[in-house]
């Protein structure tokens, strides 16, 4: 990252900062890179004793990790969260404990860190809840200079208004890099990279937009489809990583991925967890009517889930996988051409070879590393 202005050194340097973390080791790997930010950092091993560091000290941000005894991390965090601290939060998160990610959405953390941690994640991460926090730390000043300046109603509504919009968009930005990453985790634990969640991302993208859905829907869908695998954290290793064909039992576990992933989003009010958990459910349903969970057939899969259908196989095709290789790319339009109106929409697949130069543009550009 570039040198820090002197002004943002000032701000980060007034900041306190509780890191809840219960490994030593980890720790000080840590704390290595937030004294890069900060002068004021408080530690605690556990949530418990997070809880008991925040109510005697005046905390600006917390960093916490999840799995730790006495009290975990989302355990501390609810009890935060039910006492009214809005405290902007950062999980550190293992794959192991992607129970709790959408725990941790419906209450409100600000961002994710996975482990084993990426350094260069954590310093943007770090750096966005800075840059947010001093934000609002603006805002608040601006108020009260409005406030004393005039006290008129005109001025007032033009305050709230500018809060609540700066709110809102702060809310959807954290939204859009939440869904992002937990569908990166999906698809890291079966051994494929973060490349092909970001290459769905755009192909249905495409997809979208060229099939006439609105610009609303195109980004919504564009922002939702990387969660298309997100039930795979569920699906057991020695499946999920098997090198070679599953057995009939192995093959109706993994199918299970759909409705686990659905089931996991489904309870959300937010639209764009909605349409995550429709993608989940939908997206190995088949045109014809013999795909899963449901077997529904034509448009009675919505067009979210038949978009995501084509983007997720052309993907798999033509990337290698544990169990294949990559097919090349005469093979892969030859099955679009035989699927049409059987596996997928016709009218997508005329899409796809009508641009299909920009579809492969997309997989040169963001090839697997």
């Amino acid at each position: 990252m570039d040198i820090l202005e002197d002004d943002f050194l000032s701000y980060t340097n007034r900041l306190n900062v509780l890191y809840v973390e219960d490994s030593k080791e980890a720790t000080e790997l840590t704390l290595e890179l937030l004294k890069e930010f900060f002068q004021n950092i408080i530690t605690a091993e556990n949530g418990k004793e997070g809880l008991e560091k925040i109510s005697l000290n005046k905390i600006d941000l917390i960093i916490t990790d999840i799995n730790m005894p006495v009290m975990n991390g989302l355990e501390m965090i609810k009890a935060l969260r039910s006492n009214g601290n809005q405290t902007p939060i950062i999980v550190l998160s293992a794959h192991s404990e992607s129970d709790y990610f959408i725990e941790c959405i419906k209450e409100g953390v600000n961002g994710y860190i996975l482990k084993p941690i990426d350094f260069m994640q954590m310093e943007n991460t770090i750096f966005n809840a800075i840059e947010k926090l001093k934000l609002k730390d603006e805002v608040e000043e601006q108020k009260k200079r409005l406030a004393d300046i005039n006290n008129d109603l005109e001025s007032q509504m033009i305050q709230k208004i500018s809060e609540i919009y700066s709110l809102n968009e702060e809310i959807i930005d954290t939204q859009k890099e939440i869904v992002f990453t937990m569908g990166a985790i999906g698809e890291s634990r079966s051994k494929e990279t973060g490349n092909h969640v970001k290459r769905v991302s755009l192909y249905s993208e495409l997809l979208g937009r060229y099939y006439g859905l609105s610009e609303d829907e195109t980004q919504l869908l564009k922002e939702a489809s990387p969660m298309h695998d997100i039930g795979k954290v569920a699906i057991p290793d020695s499946i999920l990583k098997k090198e070679g064909p599953l057995t009939n039992e192995e093959r109706e576990i993994m199918k299970t991925h759909t409705t686990l992933g659905y089931d996991m989003l489904r309870h959300s009010n937010r639209e764009l967890l909605k349409l995550a958990a429709t993608v989940s459910y939908e997206h190995h349903e088949r045109y014809d009517g013999l795909g899963y969970p449901n077997g529904l057939k034509g448009e009675d899969i919505s067009i979210y889930g038949r978009i995501t259908a084509v983007a997720d196989v052309f993907d798999a095709l033509g990337s290698d996988r544990c169990y294949k290789k990559a097919w090349d790319d005469e093979k892969i339009d030859a099955l679009f051409l035989k699927e049409r109106g059987k596996q997928f929409d016709p009218k997508l697949i005329d899409i796809f070879f009508t641009h299909k130069k920009k579809f492969y543009e997309i997989r040169s550009t963001y090839k697997d590393i």
